[in-house]
């Protein structure tokens, strides 16, 4: 019996805030997977090891978590006044299927510099030294993301002194612009309220429960951590290990999914782990993190947990990151409610991690709110360079 040799692609492991993937030059991709479709799709799987029914990726790039999961393609930019494309794609662990329904925060503070070492920038526009501003277009959602990149001496500059909360070490600061985040042609709360009732039926019984729902950066259902029974100091082990827990917020995110029009059904959500994302808050208080650090209440405004993939997140997605902002902004969203009803253009919130700030400006504009700008500082690097190995299919 005779088998296939194993193909090899040229790719990049970078860490990008507080994530990790794969990143590929579209044209070093197989000529099939160049193109949206089973064939990428299906490559992209072998290179991460899903679906792996051990849940480990045992046999492939990923780390087995939300965070680790992921693969990203950069191509020859398609839009006036901008550098490059960034389409991102997140890998299911289990389940045979990646989901391009949304963008990573954390990723994108790792494409400038890809793009850049990639040669996918004009070098006109690269200094020597001092910063790079790489204007990234975000192909899944259609965005522009402007990323600030500092360089020493021609090269991307990756060490330094930022620490960011859920990366044990310190690099260089890389500051993100998510411009008009919220969909222009469409009110960013999807029913027109910055409070909705939503129905969501459990064992014993039917129950309301208070939540916003808004799509800036990322869809996102907000409710008060109170109405689930927590605090909002919780850490991964506290609902992780909880199935039921797990069962009941993947229902609310399924109902909420239907409610916000990004499924028909919802069974839909099985297939769409990626978006809407969910995520509880509270009123700020002290509370030890997962790194066992104190986080004071006087130093943050509310605190929030996020699920993601059906897991709460060690930290903060980027992009749950931009809501968070921006819903933090507007008065009497269940966001800003936590913070003290407050008018903010700036909010610092306490994750499992640790904290992390947030700028964003939003206005209304006849009559329904949109998203200016929202600003944040992550760190990247890249870990490892060269060839992918998969078997070639």
């Amino acid at each position: 019996m005779s088998f296939k040799q194993q193909i090899k692609i040229p790719a990049t492991y970078m860490r990008g805030g507080t994530s990790k993937g794969v990143f590929f030059n579209l044209l070093d991709l197989p000529a099939a997977a160049q193109v949206p479709g089973p064939a990428r799709d299906a490559l992209l799987m072998r290179v991460i090891g899903s679906p792996d029914i051990y849940g480990k990726q045992i046999d492939g790039m990923g780390g087995a978590t939300s965070s680790t999961s992921k693969t990203v393609i950069l191509s020859p930019c398609s839009q006036p006044d901008h550098d490059v494309d960034y389409l991102f794609g997140q890998v299911s662990i289990d389940k045979a299927f990646v989901d391009w329904s949304g963008n990573c925060g954390n990723l994108s503070s790792a494409v400038g510099a890809f793009a850049i070492s990639s040669g996918l920038v004009d070098p006109s526009r690269i200094p020597n030294d001092g910063m790079a501003i790489v204007r990234i277009w975000q192909a899944n959602i259609n965005k522009t993301i402007v990323a600030h990149i500092p360089m020493v001496n021609g090269q991307v500059q990756e060490t330094g002194d930022f620490q960011l909360d859920g990366v044990t070490f310190a690099a260089a600061e890389i500051k993100l612009e998510f411009i008009n985040p919220s969909a222009a042609d469409a009110d960013m709360f999807p029913t027109g309220n910055l409070v909705d009732q939503l129905k969501v039926p459990f064992v014993g019984g039917i129950s309301t429960l208070d939540v916003t729902m808004i799509n800036a950066g990322i869809p996102t259902i907000f409710l008060r951590a109170q109405d689930l029974g927590y605090i909002g100091t919780e850490l991964q082990t506290d609902i992780n290990t909880d199935q039921a827990a797990l069962t009941k917020l993947e229902t609310i995110r399924a109902y909420g999914g239907v409610r916000m029009g990004l499924f028909k059904h919802i069974d839909d959500a099985k297939t769409r782990q990626h978006t809407p994302k969910i995520a509880f808050v509270a009123p700020a208080k002290s509370y030890t993190s997962s790194s066992g650090s104190m986080v004071s209440a006087e130093k943050v405004d509310l605190l929030v947990r996020a699920m993601s993939m059906g897991q709460l997140h060690h930290a903060m997605m980027g992009t749950a990151a931009v809501a968070i902002g921006t819903a933090a902004a507007i008065p009497e969203t269940l966001v800003n409610i936590a913070t003290g009803g407050n008018k903010l253009t700036q909010v610092t919130f306490g994750h499992p991690s640790g904290t992390l700030t947030v700028g964003a400006e939003a206005h209304q504009e006849n009559g329904k709110w949109q998203a200016t700008k929202v600003t944040m500082s992550r760190s990247a690097r890249v870990l490892m360079e060269g060839w992918v190995r998969v078997p070639d299919a």
